[in-house]
């Protein structure tokens, strides 16, 4: 459960004292690894109803990754 605590702290900064667009958010889909922005992925997952946090490999924010899933 750390990854997922430090995945909704990093949501939180970036929904609430942040610009989510900032950030690149990279997840599994299917086979396939697809980047999206944050706030484009919350869309794209029906707020986490469609894609579970626990598909989300890696989240960067300027380059610097914040989360990677090992």
């Amino acid at each position: 459960m750390v990854g997922k605590g430090k995945i909704e702290e990093i949501f939180s900064r970036a929904l609430y004292a942040d610009n989510p667009k900032l950030y690149k958010l990279t997840f599994r889909d299917f086979e396939n690894h697809k980047k999206v922005s944050l706030d484009e992925f919350i869309v794209l997952s029906e707020n986490f109803q469609k894609i579970p946090a626990s598909r989300i490999i890696r989240i960067e924010l300027n380059g610097e990754i914040l989360y990677e899933k090992y």
